[in-house]
């Protein structure tokens, strides 16, 4: 077996393989000792028949196409390493064959390969850079959020339905006097303000008096989910079972202290200011990143194949299916009530995998054109202030460590190293 390899269109690298009269003989005796028991011919029994009668009565090709494709396997697992070296395979090959004849058979593998990206600058830009504050408002409703989480619900009775109100409802829904899937319910418990329903809905809800029924006139939003739905309008009809409303606590040092450890509201307030205050630093700094890789591609060009673009959907789609996962939904599931294939959900990821790809392949090329690595010392000190935070010794936490960890922490020293470069060499400035 003899290859060549040459650079082709759109990313791709043509791999042409040659094999000899005598290896494609041999893989045919293979192909037809590994599929003879499939073939009955009369006169013997099944898998005892000689590979030229089975190929008389069924054809001299038959055994060609498990020939090649072992052929081929066995070729492109040996070959596959040294072309990736040069030039890094990123997706499966398109297969053809070129020829074929007692003499030998030319084979010829269209592969995607990561393609190389052409930067025209990287430094000396302006760039916007992203830095967030944590407002009061934003202490205060993480404040109200935990007094809503530890709320008890009492009953109301003796006045109509008001926005903050749980109301239990039973409803029917119909379009042009026919009902529609998930559009019927008992027993429903609705925050009433919350917007969890469809725009218009709550608000007819509010006034109503426990027991009361009444048709509630909606539409659906022209961007709604379910593709049948949009932009309709409809009728429920809704009863209204009973009414509770939320008892908030009172914000005192000893409710604090019960409900989060701090000893007082202030020193509640000063860890939570903290906190948030860290979370709005990262939403900045990536906001920044984000940034920066947008500006450096807008002077990038790169033919990227498909393959990569499906890969990275492929990602997306999957870390997508997690979230559904984490609340109890499955993606075929959620498919099925959205009315949408597979096939056009993935299409929506099609501009952010491209953006993810492009990101992916300019931090590559600047990692590799300045030369950024991780020292050992630098990845033993990120091991080391691990292990203190879980309180262990740094050499016991070391040995019980993934390979794959140590392999993280590098990669996110020098994506850190990576941007601190970029920032210190392009002009950052903030609005005001």
């Amino acid at each position: 077996m003899k290859y060549t390899t040459k650079a082709a269109e759109k990313s791709t690298v043509k791999i042409t393989i040659k094999f000899d009269g005598e290896e494609w003989k041999s893989a045919q005796q293979a192909a037809y000792l590994k599929t003879r028991g499939r073939f009955a011919v009369n006169g013997f029994r099944k898998g005892k028949a000689p590979k030229n009668v089975i190929e008389n009565v069924y054809g001299k090709g038959i055994f060609f196409d498990e020939a090649l494709n072992t052929m081929f396997s066995d070729a492109y697992g040996k070959i596959y390493d040294e072309v990736s070296k040069k030039h890094p395979i990123v997706g499966d090959p398109d297969v053809s064959v070129e020829k074929l004849d007692d003499e030998g058979v030319t084979m010829v593998a269209v592969v995607p390969v990561r393609p190389e990206v052409k930067i025209s600058s990287y430094t000396g830009m302006k760039i916007k850079e992203y830095a967030y504050t944590v407002k009061d408002e934003e202490l205060d409703a993480e404040i109200n959020r935990l007094l809503d989480r530890n709320a008890r619900k009492v009953n109301v009775e003796g006045r109509s339905a008001q926005n903050g109100d749980i109301a239990n409802i039973d409803f029917v829904g119909t379009v042009d006097g026919v009902k529609f899937d998930g559009g019927e319910a008992e027993g429903f418990d609705l925050t009433l303000g919350s917007g969890q329903f469809i725009p218009g809905f709550e608000d007819q809800v509010v006034g109503m008096n426990i027991g009361e029924k009444k048709d509630v006139h909606v539409t659906f939003p022209e961007n709604y989910q379910a593709e049948a739905l949009k932009g309709k309008a409809a009728v429920f009809a809704v009863t209204l079972n009973a009414l509770q409303a939320k008892e908030l606590p009172e914000l005192t040092d000893e409710f604090i202290k019960d409900a989060t450890g701090s000893a007082t509201v202030e020193e509640y307030k000063a860890k939570t200011k903290e906190r948030l205050q860290k979370q709005a630093d990262r939403r900045a700094n990536d906001a920044t990143e984000n940034s920066i890789l947008e500006a450096i591609a807008a002077n990038a060009e790169a033919e990227i194949p498909q393959a990569m673009i499906e890969r990275e959907i492929d990602s997306l789609v999957q870390k997508f299916e997690y979230q559904l996962m984490y609340q109890g939904l499955k993606l075929e599931d959620y498919l099925d009530f959205l009315k949408v294939s597979l096939a056009d959900f993935r299409k929506n990821y099609e501009e952010q995998a491209k953006k993810n790809v492009m990101s992916q392949l300019i931090i590559s090329h600047i990692v590799k054109e300045e030369k950024i690595e991780a020292t050992a010392e630098e990845v033993d000190a990120k091991v080391a202030e691990q292990a203190a935070s879980v309180g262990k010794e740094t050499e016991e936490y070391k040995k019980n460590m993934d390979p794959r960890q140590l392999d993280y922490i590098s990669s996110d020293i020098v994506i850190t190293k990576l941007f601190d470069f970029l920032k210190a060499n392009n002009e950052m400035y903030k609005e005001d």
